[in-house]
C-alpha cells in the first residue's frame, strides 16, 4: 500500500459519507466515495458509446479513468477525467447503466483496482460497504459505522424533505430494510464488519460524537499527532 488508508464501511444512512469527509479534512487526506464508482463507469460507458455487455472495452475504460473527489466542509464532488460529474451521477439513466456494468466479474475487478489507485500520498479516507473487508484489507484503520434501521430511515427522510422531495417515512424504512437484507446476505462482498474493524453505533450519537471517536482512533493509530 502506497499511502495510509482509513476505511469507513456501513449500511445506507449510517452517516459514513459525512464522517469520512470530516476525517479526511482533519487528516488532509484524499477522499473516496466508493458508492459512486459503478455510476462513474456507467456514465463513462454511456458517453463513450460502449455497450454494457462489451466486457473487454469496459475493463479497458475502467483502467483509463482518472478520478478525484474534491471536498469541503459541506460537500463532496466527483471529478471524472478533470470534469465535474456529480450532478450527472444522480440521474436514473446513470443508475441503470451502473447496474448493467456491475454484473460482470472482470469489470468489478477492474473497478476494485481503480479504487485502490486512489490510495496515494498523503493518504486516503474512503467510505463504502466492503472497503475494509475486500478493497483495502490492510488499511491502517477500519471503522464499521452502523445505526438502527429506524434511525437511518428517519435521517434519510429528513434529508430528502430538506431537499424538497415528497416522500413517506414508511416507504424509506421498507426500502432500507430490503437493502439491508440484500447487502448483508449477498454471496460476494457482503456488508459485514472486517474482523479488525472498530464498530461504532451512531443511533444515539451526533455526527460530532462519531467524528470525535474516529479522531481518537486515528490518533491511537498514529495518523494524527
Amino acid at each position: 500500500m502506497t499511502a495510509p488508508v482509513v476505511t469507513i464501511d456501513g449500511p445506507s444512512g449510517a452517516g459514513k459519507g459525512t464522517v469520512a469527509r470530516c476525517i479526511a479534512l482533519e487528516l488532509g487526506f484524499h477522499l473516496l466515495d466508493s458508492g459512486a464508482i459503478y455510476r462513474i463507469l456507467g456514465l463513462a460507458a454511456t458517453e463513450n458509446r460502449i455497450a454494457f455487455d462489451d466486457i473487454p472495452s469496459l475493463v479497458e475504460l475502467a483502467n483509463s479513468l482518472e478520478l478525484g473527489f474534491p471536498y469541503d466542509n459541506h460537500h463532496t464532488d466527483v471529478m471524472l477525467n478533470g470534469v465535474s460529474v456529480g450532478r450527472k451521477l444522480r440521474t436514473q439513466m446513470v443508475a441503470d447503466a451502473a447496474s448493467q456494468v456491475a454484473i460482470h466479474p472482470p469489470v468489478r475487478s477492474a473497478l476494485m483496482d481503480l479504487q485502490r489507485r486512489q490510495a496515494r500520498p498523503p493518504g486516503l479516507v474512503g467510505d463504502g460497504r466492503d472497503l475494509g473487508t475486500i478493497v483495502f484489507p490492510d488499511a491502517e484503520l477500519k471503522i464499521f459505522l452502523d445505526a438502527s434501521v429506524e434511525v437511518r430511515a428517519e435521517r434519510r427522510y429528513l434529508e430528502l424533505i430538506e431537499s424538497g422531495q415528497i416522500v413517506e417515512r414508511s416507504v424509506i424504512l421498507r426500502d432500507l430494510e430490503i437493502r439491508d437484507v440484500r447487502d448483508r446476505t449477498r454471496p460476494v462482498a457482503p456488508l459485514v464488519p472486517a474482523a479488525d474493524a472498530y464498530v461504532i453505533d451512531s443511533s444515539e450519537k451526533t455526527v460530532a460524537d462519531v467524528v470525535a471517536e474516529t479522531r481518537d482512533l486515528c490518533r491511537a493509530k498514529g495518523l494524527i499527532q
